[in-house]
């Protein structure tokens, strides 16, 4: 489908009507659209010619064809309906965008009926409102490249190996004008998205230039894993570009489970099958990341019959790189030196464009600073910066500042450096798996994981690694289902609410049932999957017991490989006890005596040999018993007694002493 907007000057001695009042107007554009209509039924129904505006002797037209034409000798026989005569006009391609713009206008001058109904004529209606709710673009080709240039531009852009000899292949053949169809459609396999576009681009103009696609407009189409579409706007979406092209970009980059390429299955489909039904009317290319072998096969088996083309980037070596740098310092004006191509001399591997492209921007952006502008040399990236940076925002503070946990603190200080070098790989362009940020919290009870948990997700939300940075936390209770089928929904919606966060799932080992395939199962397998599908921004941390733990990732072969980070909760020595009570006892306005923190050194050390021991629970408690048992003193002094200092000291009465263990009883035999 082409669109077009016209401009024309109308060749007689006075100016179009001006119509003077409003009834004069309405009978003008009555007529204008009537004519209109009528020789669209004329043409049977190939084509639709329409008036936008009229000012002087200047009417601007749109029209719409469903398949190539005679623009210019169709548009005459449009102003002949309308007995107009014109000798200058000017007929430019525009795209679907502009064209629908042009109907809204001439809707607005009552020159059409209804806007939507012409649309609705040629099936694309759905496209006017949005898009179609489609992630949808177009754009128009340049001018008609020669056959040298082409071939020029292919080796510029790193694509000579695959591009060069297709472009020959189309230049080789001669177009019939009898004949519709396309004899083969296009896989692109590139990573990078300058070169992606340079590519297509460059393939698109060749079949221009020789006639296998009659329209300058093109149109593309963004997909990945979470997308979906009802298939009839992917119909309207090849409607409209008929005698053009389709660009159908898969924008995921990571096939890596086969469950996540899985989702976006229904929409490869979808495009798949429109391809294939419009395979002789529209030219489809295909763009996957290089990796993505999984996506590539589910393409593969929807396209059936279709011929396809594979294009692909060139991986060049020094010897070719080096002048590629070269040609990229002339355009930008400046002297390549030894430091340019250094970084690819240095090595026998490969470089592809998009590598070659961040080396010289990185060179040349140095250049800036210490030649060019001199007076900067001494200046900092802000990359650098933001690398060199300590982790901000009120959370990690407080998490410093906390007793005790030196290991938790390494282990959390190791993640968040590892979440900024991920940063910096994608910054310098290197292929790097995506970075799982699930978390194993293991250590007896009271020993802060659940508050060092609130406290990451907050550091991670400050430091720009999640979005929302709340703590979502569950048992088995809100995550198993009381019958079958319940469970993965629940288990689904705790990972929805949770996305941007930190989802921290206490006792994770309680969802081992004592025998596999029962709801806990299905839990830990929903578990396993949602991890995987909500890796890029959110955290789940499993915590409990050291022991148990280990049964608990045993119990499901995935589970372990998408964890990142172990994290050990030690439990406290006796000097970091006394140190937390000596806290919390500050934080109410309290204060230990010194036979008060003898005695307390003396009971956490006996508090630490019992079996039930609380680490800090123990440690909480503690404070408040001595805050009631000070109370219960303090009432039996006289009034006057009481000072300020009396009410805010605990003695070492107060200091409650650590439950005895209890002796199991001798049974003894006989009476």
């Amino acid at each position: 489908m082409l669109f077009y907007k016209i401009e024309a000057t109308i060749d007689t001695t006075e100016n179009l009507p001006q119509p003077r009042d409003r009834e004069e107007y309405r009978t003008f554009a009555g007529m204008i659209a009537e004519k209109s209509e009528s020789y669209y039924q004329s043409r049977a129904q190939s084509h639709y010619i329409f008036a936008a505006t009229s000012k002087g002797k200047t009417i601007t037209c749109g029209a719409i064809f469903k398949e190539a034409a005679d623009v210019r000798k169709a548009f005459l026989a449009y102003l002949e309906r309308l007995e107009y005569i014109s000798s200058t006009y000017k007929i430019e391609e525009i795209t679907f965008h502009a064209a629908r713009t042009l109907l809204q206008t001439a809707d607005r001058n009552d020159f059409i009926e209804d806007d939507d109904e012409v649309l609705e004529l040629f099936g694309i209606d759905c496209l006017s409102s949005h898009y179609g709710h489609v992630d949808y673009g177009e754009a128009l080709l340049e001018e008609p490249a020669s056959r040298e240039s082409l071939l020029r531009a292919a080796q510029s852009i790193l694509a000579e190996e695959s591009l060069s000899p297709e472009i020959e292949r189309i230049y080789a053949g001669r177009t019939s004008s009898r004949v519709q169809g396309h004899p083969v459609h296009y896989l692109l396999c590139c990573d990078d998205r300058e070169s992606r576009k340079s590519i297509y681009k460059t393939l698109l103009a060749a079949l221009y230039a020789n006639g296998r696609i009659q329209s300058r407009r093109y149109c593309f189409v963004d997909f990945d894993n979470e997308c979906s579409a009802p298939d009839e706007t992917y119909e309207a979406l090849y409607k409209s570009c008929e005698a053009g092209a389709v660009v159908v970009r898969y924008t995921s980059g990571d096939d890596s489970s086969g469950n996540r390429a899985r989702a976006g299955g229904d929409v490869i489909a979808g495009l798949c099958d429109m391809a294939v039904k419009y395979r002789n009317k529209v030219l489809t290319i295909f763009c996957l990341p290089t990796e993505c072998t999984k996506v590539k096969e589910m393409f593969l088996e929807n396209l059936g019959y279709i011929s396809l083309i594979e294009l692909y980037e060139d991986v060049v070596c020094a010897d070719k790189a080096r002048p590629y740098l070269q040609e990229l310092a002339k355009k930008r004006r400046i002297r390549a030196d030894k430091r340019l191509y250094a970084a690819v001399e240095s090595t026998s591997r490969g470089f592809k464009a998009a590598e070659l492209n961040r080396i010289f921007e990185e060179w040349y952006d140095k250049k800036l600073r210490t030649t060019v502008y001199p007076q900067y040399r001494e200046a900092q990236t802000v990359k650098a910066e933001i690398v060199k940076a300590k982790p901000k925002g009120s959370a990690i503070d407080e998490l410093h500042q906390m007793i005790g946990l030196r290991e938790a603190k390494s282990v959390i200080e190791k993640a968040l450096n590892y979440y900024k070098v991920q940063k910096l790989y994608k910054d310098k362009g290197i292929a790097m798996d995506r970075p799982a940020m699930h978390m194993v919290f293991t250590g007896n009870p009271g020993t802060a994981k659940t508050t060092v948990a609130r406290l990451f997700a907050e550091i991670m939300k400050d430091n720009g690694l999640l979005s929302k940075g709340d703590l979502y936390e569950v048992g088995r209770s809100d995550l198993v289902g009381k019958y079958v089928g319940w469970t993965a929904q629940i288990v689904k919606e705790k990972f929805r609410a949770a996305r941007g966060s930190v989802l921290f799932i206490d006792e994770a080992y309680s969802l081992v049932d004592d025998k596999e395939g029962l709801y806990g199962d299905e839990a830990i397998n929903t578990i396993v999957q949602e991890m995987e599908n909500n890796r890029d921004n959110m955290v789940v941390i499993f915590a409990g017991y050291p022991d148990k733990m280990e049964q608990f990732l045993s119990r499901n072969p995935g589970l372990r490989s998408r964890i990142a980070f172990h994290v050990p909760f030690k439990d406290y020595s006796a000097e970091e006890l006394v140190s937390i009570a000596e806290l919390i006892a500050q934080n109410k306005g309290l204060h230990f005596d010194d036979a008060a923190h003898q005695k307390l050194c003396t009971v956490l050390e006996e508090a630490r040999a019992l079996p039930d021991f609380g680490n800090g629970r123990y440690v909480r408690n503690l404070v408040e018993m001595a805050k009631m048992e000070q109370a219960n003193r303090l009432v039996r002094l006289e009034y006057e007694a009481v000072t300020a200092d009396t009410l805010t000291t605990l003695l070492e009465d107060d200091i409650p002493l650590p439950p005895k263990r209890e002796t199991p009883p001798v049974r003894r035999i006989g009476f």
